[in-house]
């Protein structure tokens, strides 16, 4: 690897078209300018040529709600999945992490989707919350109950499997399954802070002569005694990451209007993936037939016996149907999909026209005193005020103290706290308090710590307790499972990852580009998430005469 990144003894180097400096040229300083051709397409991708095309409704809007308005818009282009992510995708997600996180498995159950989504109150669906997840007959099925940020750590997870096999796969890493609570990650490998799976033999070799192999006293260069690097995003081994497609990406690819163009002209609209305004294969071979999986009318879920026309009564395998003319799969019918983007009804009014998208929230590595990437997480990182308002919503709910109709968890036994429950509340309440005073003295990681002992030690020593006293005998524990559960919703990072902070107005004062996010217009999502805006009950941000008379800004 290093001898094959470097020029031979004789050969001419490329030069620089502004210096006339070599590249490549130990030498010369040794900037690398690496053979390059187009990126390697990921697993399961298919590259989705991008271009102009009318966003929003294609019909007269019946209802007139005015929040599809038609745009013209222009993407980019971008790879897309072939098909849906499958149960056995998600499978070999969650075997990953409860592999690798062997000492926090709360991490693993915040991967869990929810299988409950099957359940209905007046039908019998138990079959699907029992087995649609795991059993085999299902494993090409669309997985079904994942949240948004449940989608979005698939994504990074995805990112780091990928990358790490091409690492493997080139000879610069070794093959490690054993990475228990310190996993490979893009961010950290790239920082240079993993090192356990380095292979010595297959460094890439740094051509910066005054990191080793070059005497200044005599000015030879021994290209032996170079220095080595890591890969580095220049360097085209490494993939971007993987994340969800906006809603413009998602749409343009939905309607695979490519099919439909002629120099370019776009000849027919489209509402689905398809020409035309119905849903069964008007070709002869064909006729009739379902093109995607829909409820065919009330009650008609698959059709007939003797002739399922979709043959599908709930989802369809990943690979059923007809692809579109980008060759997807599904983009219409099956299952509902994630898309980046934060939901406003007014977007299409002020979004921009070139990749429009909506929730940004820009971020940096955090750097330590020296001016160097702090280094990366060794232990968990929680949501603290978000653990403590799901304990405060717990407890009003657990007592029934929560008006009827009022937004609350469905998995929380209704029936009134007992003593034992209250005592083991009153504690958790405490290492909250405790978290809380160090995370506003900006001591995140101890803060998180904190929160760790309730799941290592507070629940364990309640339990304990329970056991051990005789007045409690047959006493059934509860109480605890579903804390556990709930409380690992609110995990912000995991150990191996480096170190990220939200961007700051005050370190942009000079940057005439840059933007202040106000949460209701189209400043939207620089500063803050645009999850909350003016009117919502626990809105925390300016108030719209201060957003109007432009204090926040």
């Amino acid at each position: 690897m290093i001898t094959g990144l470097i020029s031979s003894c004789g050969t001419e180097y490329e030069t620089s078209s502004i210096t006339g400096w070599d590249y490549n040229n130990p030498k010369n300083g040794g900037f690398q300018k690496v053979p390059y051709t187009e990126q390697e397409t990921g697993p399961g991708l298919i590259l989705i040529e991008g271009g102009s095309f009318t966003m929003g409704r294609v019909e007269q809007d019946v209802t007139y709600e005015n929040h599809n308005v038609p745009r013209r818009v222009t993407v980019s282009s971008f790879y897309l999945d072939e098909t849906e992510i499958s149960n056995y995708h998600w499978c070999e997600y969650m075997y990953w992490v409860s592999r690798t996180y062997t000492e926090y498995p709360m991490i693993y159950k915040k991967s869990l989707p929810d299988t409950l989504s099957w359940r209905e109150k007046l039908g019998f669906n138990e079959k699907y919350v029992d087995y649609y997840l795991r059993h085999p007959a299902y494993r090409d099925y669309p997985v079904v109950g994942v949240s948004w940020n449940q989608a979005n750590e698939f994504c990074r997870w995805r990112s780091d499997r990928v990358n790490e096999y091409i690492l493997i796969r080139e000879g610069i890493l070794l093959m490690n399954p054993n990475q228990q609570n310190e996993p490979f990650t893009t961010d950290a490998y790239m920082a240079g802070q993993y090192e356990q799976g380095l292979n010595p033999q297959g460094q890439i070799a740094n051509l910066d002569p005054s990191k080793g192999g070059y005497d200044p006293t005599t000015g030879k260069l021994k290209l032996k005694n170079l220095a080595t690097r890591n890969v580095k995003m220049s360097d085209g081994i490494i993939l971007p990451r993987y994340r969800l497609p906006t809603e413009a990406e998602w749409e343009f690819a939905a309607y695979g209007l490519i099919g439909n163009t002629i120099d370019e002209r776009v000849i027919e609209k489209r509402i689905y993936p398809w020409d035309g305004h119905w849903v069964r294969n008007p070709q002869e071979n064909f006729q009739g037939d379902m093109l995607a999986n829909f409820v065919r009318g009330r009650g008609d879920y698959m059709g007939v016996s003797g002739h399922l026309n979709d043959n599908a009564d709930i989802t369809a395998p990943v690979f059923s149907y007809w692809p579109n003319d980008y060759g997807l799969y599904n983009m219409a019918g099956n299952v509902s999909e994630w898309v980046l983007d934060v939901y406003r009804p007014l977007t299409s009014e002020d979004a921009d026209e070139f990749r429009p998208f909506r929730g940004n929230v820009f971020k940096t590595k955090v750097l330590n005193a020296g001016g160097a990437i702090d280094e990366k997480y060794n232990t968990t990182i929680y949501d603290i005020d978000g653990i403590e308002q799901y304990v405060t919503e717990f407890k009003a709910e657990r007592d029934e103290k929560v008006a009827k109709g009022v937004r609350t968890y469905g998995y929380v036994t209704k029936s009134r706290l007992d003593s034992v429950e209250k005592e083991l509340l009153l504690v958790i309440d405490q290492y909250i308090k405790d978290a809380k005073v160090l995370l506003k003295n900006k001591q995140i990681i101890e803060a998180s710590g904190k929160i760790q002992e309730i799941f290592d030690q507070v629940f364990e020593d309640f339990e304990l307790q329970v056991e051990q006293d005789p007045s409690l005998s047959g006493y059934a524990i509860s109480i605890s499972p579903m804390l556990r559960s709930g409380m690992s919703d609110y995990i912000l990072n995991t150990p191996g990852n480096v170190k990220m902070r939200e961007v700051t107005a005050e370190e942009n004062m000079k940057r005439s580009n840059y933007r202040i996010a106000d949460n209701i217009d189209y400043l939207d999502g620089d500063l803050k998430s645009s999850l909350k805006h003016p009117g919502d009950p626990d809105y925390n941000g300016p108030k719209i005469d201060e957003l109007n008379s432009g204090k926040f800004n």
